[in-house]
């Protein structure tokens, strides 16, 4: 991940093969290890300390394959990057994006075949603030069919568990709404798909939520 960190200190013979010189593999290839980089590399975005630059020399090696260790379901939002926000390089994070990042049958499909065949070790559902998406499952919480196109049906998903008994002149709603439909996400997930809940069973993967605060840039995991 990370230039220092995760991935530890790179030598230029493995910046030009494409790989990394971990420093601690024994902890950084565990679920937790992961998060714990995640974070870390948050905490350099905020203090404007980052280090994955995407250098021309690693272009060959990420041509070559992928072996992310996190898997990211972003809101489909311009302003939510997780390369960016978590200060990692080209080939470390496998990001699908749906708008109120929600786990889709195809965005699970994907999840899967980052899990199974690539060897992911987390998987962060990750909601943010103003989300223009939940904004609407909230807006719209008893009549969704006044969204136009095919937003009914994916609005639907955060409106059901998360918005429907939801009072949207309370100041809290929006943000209490984004958290719950981050959580949910886990819940579909695990619901929709047998191969992600045998490995969070074997202990080979973790899947956390959390929320980007888009004002300050912190992700800040829900407990």
């Amino acid at each position: 991940m990370a230039t220092r960190g995760f991935i530890g200190v790179l030598t230029l013979a493995s910046i030009l093969a494409g790989g990394f010189a971990w420093a601690d593999s024994a902890t950084i290839t565990t679920p937790d290890g992961v998060l714990a980089e995640l974070l870390a590399g948050n905490t350099r975005y905020l203090e404007g300390r980052s280090q994955a630059h995407n250098l021309p020399a690693a272009r060959a090696g990420l041509a070559a394959g992928q072996a992310p260790a996190a898997a990211i379901i972003r809101c489909a939002d311009s302003r939510v990057a997780p390369e960016i926000v978590f200060d990692q390089p080209l080939g470390d994070l496998f990001v699908c994006g749906v708008a109120g990042n929600i786990p889709t049958p195809e965005i699970i499909a994907s999840l899967e075949y980052s899990v199974a065949v690539l060897g992911s070790k987390l998987i962060v559902v990750m909601g943010h603030s103003s989300c223009g998406a939940v904004d609407a499952a909230l807006t719209h919480r008893h009549d969704t069919n006044a969204l136009p196109g095919n937003l009914p049906a994916l609005i639907d998903q955060i409106v059901i568990p998360c918005t429907v008994n939801s009072d949207p002149k309370d100041p809290g709603a929006l943000d209490a709404a984004i958290a719950c439909n981050a959580h949910e996400g886990i819940g579909g997930m695990l619901r929709g798909s047998q191969i992600i809940t045998d490995a969070v069973k074997a202990g080979t993967l973790k899947l956390v939520a959390g929320v980007q605060n888009l004002k300050t840039g912190r992700f800040t995991v829900l407990k």
